[in-house]
């Protein structure tokens, strides 16, 4: 009997967009635990394309074996067809959307059907369509985990200590570096929920936009250094990071908290003699936190906004989309 067939994009080799191949592959089967989602939408997220490069952005030493073809992709919503043994808490019809099986780089959800494990879904709010749906799941959860609630109690491979939020209220005062992009956006609305004072850090076509967000402040970086003009924060929650998220440390006050997204080196005395934190984590899958997210979308608390969005077949064009930057919120690829 011959296999059920779908389309997906799969990479052969590392390379620019170009190496994104939309063929024809197997429909998965979901094993115990899992379902079968036939998916409506699919967000596009830094790792789809560190994977696509053969994730050179990593330290050697932090590279996980990948064996190609492989389809890239985690971020999902769409329409539960199948149930695998042991899931309870979702039946064939549900509405959907998750990040499938991350940190790794196994989630394949660049394709019209993925097999997600049940743990990491969440029901789509219907007040959520399945476009903003798909673009919510990585950046939502990363802001989420670090400035809310970390939600696990795993190792981070960039730190021993565990990472822990600091609780946000009316005398917070919050900067968020890389404010207009997926989880920069996140974290703007995510720290105004909580009720604190949150400046913007992005370039300055986007400052009516993020003021829509909820911005109490917007500093335009091509034409002020924000590390030269914002003073006594209590949390700067840097989206870029990186080796440049050092110049941050000097804008926190005595016991606030650097929390770079992307690994960066820091100089441990300054850091001490600042009084300051830095920490970082790793955004893991969490169905229940996605779906405690999925409340504030659904009542319009939070808002996904979505930059661009591409037919699945035109996987490279969103890459190369991703690659020219200054992107507002999310690319999102759709499956119909």
């Amino acid at each position: 009997m011959s296999a059920i067939m779908m389309k997906a994009i799969r990479l052969h080799e590392y390379g620019g967009p170009g190496v994104l191949r939309h063929e024809d592959v197997p429909v998965p089967v979901p094993g115990t635990g899992e379902v079968l989602v036939r998916v409506r939408a699919v967000g596009v997220n830094p790792p789809d394309w560190y994977l696509r490069d053969g994730l050179t952005v990593m330290p050697a030493a932090m590279r996980p074996a990948i064996t190609l073809p492989v389809v890239p992709g985690t971020d999902v919503s769409g329409v539960v067809e199948r149930v695998g043994d042991g899931v309870d808490g979702f039946a064939v019809g549900d509405e959907v959307f998750g990040m499938l099986r991350f940190p790794g780089f196994d989630g394949s959800a660049y394709a019209e059907y993925v097999v997600a494990p049940a743990s990491d879904l969440a029901r789509r709010p219907a007040g959520l369509d399945p476009v903003r749906a798909a673009g919510a799941p990585m950046a939502g959860l990363t802001a989420w985990q670090f400035l809310i609630d970390l939600g696990h109690d795993e190792p981070s491979p960039f730190q021993e200590a565990r990472h822990r939020p600091v609780p946000l209220d009316a005398s917070s005062r919050v900067l968020v570096n890389g404010a207009a992009g997926g989880v920069g956006h996140f974290g703007v609305q995510l720290a105004k929920w909580r009720g604190a004072h949150v400046t913007a850090v992005a370039s300055g076509g986007h400052a009516s936009f993020l003021r829509d967000l909820g911005a109490d402040e917007v500093v335009d970086y091509t034409e002020v250094r924000p590390e030269e003009v914002a003073r006594d924060l209590d949390v700067v929650l840097d989206t870029v990071g990186g080796p440049r998220s050092s110049r941050f440390l000097r804008t926190l006050k005595r016991g606030g908290s650097l929390f770079p997204v992307f690994f960066g080196t820091f100089d441990a005395e300054e850091v001490a003699r600042l009084g300051v934190t830095v920490s970082t984590t790793q955004v893991r899958s969490n169905g229940p936190q996605l779906a405690e997210l999925g409340r504030l979308l659904d009542d319009g608390t939070v808002r996904v906004a979505i930059d661009s969005t591409f037919p699945l077949a035109r996987a490279a064009e969103a890459h190369e989309r991703a690659a020219r930057g200054h992107i507002r919120g999310k690319i999102v690829l759709t499956c119909e």
